[in-house]
């Protein structure tokens, strides 16, 4: 498990292909990798990689099957690429951000960067298969970073996030501009949530669901509009 709170940005130096799989070295800053041991976890830009091999105090490697790389943003990076970083929590650890899994359930792209007074603002466009699960004053992980989400439009598939200066200073999100694609993970008791009320739903209405969802749609709303927690478009 992982914090959401990003613990460093380190730098791919090294990559090799191999049939099926990508191995990357990753340089970390001085200390990070203090009893670090084979077979350990560390969220890489918010994917859960396992230590395969220790090359010195400050390098690590890490294999990636072709899974992973196709749906998170691993598959595109390159040498000297940085990542946001964090090793996987202890027991009793501080929670400062929300539990991550770093299990990334897809891509999310930035759509549009605007700033106001010290914040930076970030709007990201998801897929409607995941959209449904983002909520306004909600977690959300980006990039591994534990962030709230400020404000979503589910039609239109997007939400925002606003990034304080000691955000942008602690991650690689400096190096992001619009069209980036991000790794996200979405918030797991969010998901269960809308998803029991989506399946307890269906069931009781049975074949009149689709037929609800259709003229929910003509008004411009959707039925996740309905679910506990969701925002007023009033």
């Amino acid at each position: 498990m992982f914090t959401g709170i990003v613990q460093a940005v380190a730098r791919i130096v090294a990559i090799d292909d191999r049939p099926g799989l990508r191995s990357f070295t990753i340089e970390f800053p001085e200390g990070f990798c203090e009893g670090l041991a084979v077979g350990a976890s560390v969220a890489v830009d918010g994917v859960c990689l396992t230590v395969t091999t220790l090359v010195s105090p400050t390098r690590a490697c890490f294999d990636v099957v072709q899974q992973s790389l196709a749906v998170t943003t691993l598959g595109g990076y390159a040498r000297s690429q940085r990542v946001n970083v964090e090793r996987a929590a202890r027991d009793g650890a501080e929670i400062g951000g929300h539990p991550l899994s770093g299990h990334v359930d897809c891509t999310g792209t930035l759509a549009l960067v605007r700033t106001q007074e010290n914040n930076l603002i970030w709007r990201i466009a998801l897929p409607p298969s995941h959209m449904r699960y983002v909520f306004a004053r909600g977690y959300i992980a980006v990039h591994g970073a534990s962030l709230t989400v400020a404000e979503c439009n589910r039609a239109e598939g997007w939400f925002e996030v606003w990034l304080i200066p000691e955000t942008r200073r602690a991650t690689v999100f400096q190096d992001k501009r619009e069209g980036s694609l991000l790794n996200i993970e979405i918030e797991r008791a969010t998901q269960v949530m809308v998803d029991t009320v989506r399946a307890a739903v269906t069931e009781q209405l049975g074949r009149l669901a689709p037929v609800l969802e259709a003229l929910l749609q003509e008004k411009g709303l959707a039925l996740d509009d309905f679910m506990p927690g969701a925002p007023s478009r009033a």
